[in-house]
């Protein structure tokens, strides 16, 4: 065997020992009691539908038969981990009804951003809940759970984490396409460019301070090709030159990319300001522009297609689960009737089937730095 062959081979079994979940080169499986999450629509269970206006059917038709405050047919990227982890989905903070948090709560909310926005979710489509404010949220909600355990009250207990578990819980972060998003709707890629620096610094200190309120292990999504969303696509001026072989905006994507590459960066850069931490950088992008690159021979449709809503090119869309009338007729975004079939649900939001697909390619940190599997991200990677 050669030794190319024999690295091959090495790593390999490497990744299914880790699948497995046994000890991987001399660690133990990490035992997350909890997962806390922060992000945007990308990983929401509930939180915008909860505070604002119930996300409508068709979403949630696949996997819950009914909507479940998920901008999705199914499932989302959050919830495949908390499945591997062997933990129940994430409820989210801002439902306030019949609400269990003993295994973690969620934060993230769609539109939400890193830099607070100035435009409001009614007018430009952005979340108040920026990552500043979740970060608001879990201190209160941590202090809270706190006090009651100190009192003694023992009602609560079935609906709250342990104190002490806190620290042992798996913190997951999924933040900043919407910060590109909103920079392209009114600057040139130059300067959005230009602002990334000072994205990541919000974004940097709010690990810290996660850090200083006890959370030690990190999983780290980068953000996707902003340029493969159907509406990125749909929406961007006509400039066949500025498309890749794939048909995405490829200005879009390079900016991603450097997002990327300077997000790598700095929770590089936070292994050495945080000694005790365990963060881990995953690349989502590949996983997901991977799919969109292979989507037919992995059994989907074009992949600038998407199942819900109603697109014309004569100038005019219609929302998924809403209805609008155009040119007198009552026009209603429905779904396709198979979304399997679909990498993107919307037009902006993967599908159930593509997060399923996406998290059996990150899950088992292939495409994570370091290359832990999620079972094993409490481990701190070496210096």
């Amino acid at each position: 065997m050669g030794y190319g062959r024999a690295l091959l081979w090495f790593y390999g079994l490497f990744l299914v020992l880790a699948i497995d979940g046994g000890s991987v080169m001399g660690l133990s499986r990490c035992k997350f009691p909890a997962i806390y999450n922060f992000g945007d629509s990308n990983s929401d269970t509930g939180g915008i539908s909860a505070a604002f206006l119930p996300v409508p059917p068709p979403n949630g038709e696949t996997f819950f038969h009914k909507p479940s405050g998920r901008v999705c047919d199914g499932r989302l990227l959050i919830d495949f981990i908390a499945e591997s982890l062997g933990l129940p989905s994430l409820s989210a903070y801002l439902d306030s009804i019949g609400t269990n948090f003993q295994h973690g709560a969620n934060f993230a909310t769609g539109g939400s951003t890193i830099q607070p926005q100035n435009l409001s979710l009614f007018t430009g489509g952005f979340s108040p809940f920026s990552l500043n404010v979740q970060l608001w949220q879990f201190s209160q909600f941590k202090m809270r759970t706190n006090e009651l355990y100190q009192q003694g009250n023992t009602s609560i207990k079935c609906n709250l984490p342990k104190p002490e578990d806190f620290s042992k819980a798996l913190y997951t972060l999924d933040i900043g396409q919407n910060d590109l998003a909103a920079g392209f709707q009114s600057m040139t890629n130059d300067q959005v460019l230009a602002t990334i620096p000072n994205i990541l610094d919000q974004f940097s200190q709010a690990i810290q301070q996660l850090y200083q309120l006890g959370a030690r292990a990190f999983w780290i999504h980068n953000t996707g090709p902003i340029g493969c969303l159907p509406y990125s696509v749909i929406y961007y001026p006509l400039k066949p030159r500025n498309l890749d072989q794939n048909g995405c905006v490829k200005p879009q994507n390079e900016v991603a990319q450097e997002f990327n590459r300077q997000l790598k960066d700095r929770v590089s850069q936070l292994r050495g300001i945080l000694p005790q931490a365990a963060l881990t950088y995953v690349d989502v992008y590949s996983a997901k522009y991977g799919l969109i690159t292979n989507a037919k021979k992995q059994g989907f449709v074009e992949p600038l297609k998407f199942c819900c809503g109603h697109h014309e090119d004569g100038g005019y869309h219609v929302d998924c689960g809403k209805k609008a009338v155009v040119n007198g007729t009552e026009v209603y975004g429905a779904s396709c009737g198979n979304p399997s079939m679909y990498v993107s649900w919307d037009g902006v939001h993967y599908s159930h089937a593509a997060n399923h697909w996406i998290a059996n390619r990150i899950l088992n940190g292939a495409l994570s730095d370091p290359h832990l599997v999620i079972t094993h991200a409490c481990h701190r990677s070496p210096r």
